[in-house]
C-alpha cells in the first residue's frame, strides 16, 4: 500500500460520505449520514480542548505482513483509520472529544528484525498520513520493534523527528521479559532525551495468558483483571528496579488507570520493610524514594467508569497526572467526558487539565 496524503484525504471524503457501518458495537449499523453536530465541551464558561490519549488503530498492510487481517472482535473491522474514519469521527463528535492520540497495540514483538523493521515502518507511515490528513483531529504514537532496543530507539527518533509522531506505543512486557529489564535501556534513554510520551498498553501474552487458567469462565476475567494487572506489573517493575531512577525525565503514560497499583500503593510502601532480605540495597530495595512516591510522575488514564475512582486516583496520584482514554473502538465506555464533567471535588482547573490541557502539554498539541 503505497496512499499519499492527498489519496488519504480523498478517501476520508469519500468515506464520509457514503461508508457503511460493519461490525461496530458503538454506532448501529447503518449508511452513514452527514455528520452530526460536533459536541463541545465548556468548563465554567470557556471551550476546552478534549484529548483522548487511548485510541486504538490497525494497518491492515502491517497485519497481512504477519498473516493477519482485520475481522472479529479483537481485529476490528472499525480500527482502519483509511477505510473507517467516518466512524470514528461520528464517535468523537458524539461524545465530545476533539483529538485522538492513535496507537497500535504490539503483536510483532516475535518478529525478527527485518521483518519488525518492516511492519513498524508501515504503521508509522500511515499513522503519520492519517495525522496529516486531519491534524486537528488526530496524533500518534509510533510503533517500534521494542525486542530490537537499538532499533526500536532508532524507530522512536524516526518517528518523532520525521513523522511528527509524539511518543511511542510499546507492551507490558516483551516476549515475557520485563520493559524494566537493563537490555531496554537503550530505548528508555532515547525516549527521555527526546522527551517523549510513552504509552505502555498490556498485551494478550502477558497476565492473561500467563494466568489464563485462573480467568476462565464467566465475566471476561482474562481482560477485567489480566488487562489492569499486566499494567500493574509492568509499572512495578519500573519503579523497583530503578529504572525510574536511572531516567527521571521519563514521560509514562499506564493504560487503565495504571491497573490496580495507584488503588493499593500503601501494601507497595510496606513490601521491603516487612521482608528486607528479598529487597537489598536499602529499605525500599536499590530505588531512592518510597514506591508510591513514584506514582506522581507517571500518567495514567481514567478508564476507572465511575466518578468515585476518578476521585480516588486523584487523591492517589494528583489530578495533574490524569487523561482521557476511551479504549476506542471496543466499546467500554461512550461517557469518558462526561466522567470527569462528573468528578466530585474537582477545581475547574483540574477538570480542564484532565479533559485535555495535561495531554496537549504531554503530547505537544496546541491548546
Amino acid at each position: 500500500m503505497t496512499t499519499t496524503r492527498r489519496d488519504f484525504a480523498k478517501a476520508a471524503a469519500g468515506t464520509l460520505a457514503g461508508l457503511v457501518f460493519v461490525g461496530c458495537d458503538l454506532l448501529a449499523a447503518a449508511p452513514a449520514r452527514a455528520q452530526a453536530r460536533r459536541r463541545e465541551i465548556v468548563v465554567n464558561g470557556t471551550r476546552v480542548k478534549t484529548i483522548d490519549v487511548h485510541a486504538h488503530c490497525a494497518v491492515p498492510a502491517a497485519l497481512a505482513l504477519q498473516n493477519l487481517k482485520l475481522g472479529g472482535p479483537s481485529l476490528r473491522p472499525d480500527l482502519d483509520m483509511a477505510s473507517q474514519v467516518a466512524v470514528r469521527l461520528q464517535a468523537m463528535d458524539e461524545q465530545g472529544i476533539d483529538v485522538q492520540a492513535l496507537s497500535i497495540n504490539p503483536n510483532w514483538y516475535k518478529a525478527d528484525r527485518d521483518l519488525a523493521r518492516q511492519i513498524c515502518q508501515i504503521q508509522n507511515d500511515k499513522l503519520a498520513e492519517a495525522c496529516a490528513a486531519m491534524p486537528e483531529r488526530f496524533v500518534a504514537f509510533a510503533s517500534v520493534a521494542l525486542q530490537h532496543p537499538e532499533l526500536a530507539a532508532e524507530q522512536l527518533e524516526h518517528g518523532m523527528k520525521k513523522l511528527g509522531l509524539r511518543g511511542a506505543a510499546i507492551g507490558g512486557n516483551v516476549n515475557g521479559e520485563e520493559i524494566s529489564d537493563p537490555k531496554f535501556h537503550p530505548f528508555w534513554a532515547r525516549a527521555e532525551q527526546l522527551g517523549a510520551a510513552i504509552f505502555i498498553h498490556p498485551q494478550g501474552d502477558g497476565a492473561p495468558a500467563q494466568l489464563g487458567q485462573r480467568f476462565k469462565g464467566n465475566g471476561y476475567l482474562g481482560n477485567v483483571i489480566g488487562n489492569p494487572l499486566e499494567t500493574t506489573i509492568a509499572l512495578s517493575h519500573l519503579i523497583f528496579e530503578g529504572t525510574l531512577d536511572r531516567f527521571p525525565g521519563l514521560k509514562i503514560i499506564g493504560a487503565h488507570a495504571g491497573g490496580f497499583l495507584p488503588s493499593y500503593a500503601g501494601r507497595s510502601d510496606f513490601g521491603c520493610p516487612t521482608r528486607p532480605d528479598l529487597c537489598p540495597g536499602g529499605p525500599h530495595g536499590p530505588i531512592k524514594k518510597t514506591p508510591s512516591e513514584y506514582l506522581k510522575q507517571i500518567y495514567y488514564d481514567t478508564m476507572v467508569f465511575n466518578p468515585e475512582g476518578v476521585h480516588h486516583l486523584v487523591a492517589e496520584v494528583g489530578a495533574s497526572q490524569l487523561l482521557v482514554g476511551t479504549d476506542f473502538p471496543y466499546p467500554w465506555t461512550k461517557t469518558a467526558i462526561d466522567l470527569i464533567l462528573a468528578t466530585p471535588g474537582l477545581g475547574d482547573a483540574e477538570r480542564a487539565a484532565i479533559l485535555g490541557g495535561t495531554a496537549a502539554r504531554l503530547l505537544g498539541i496546541k491548546a
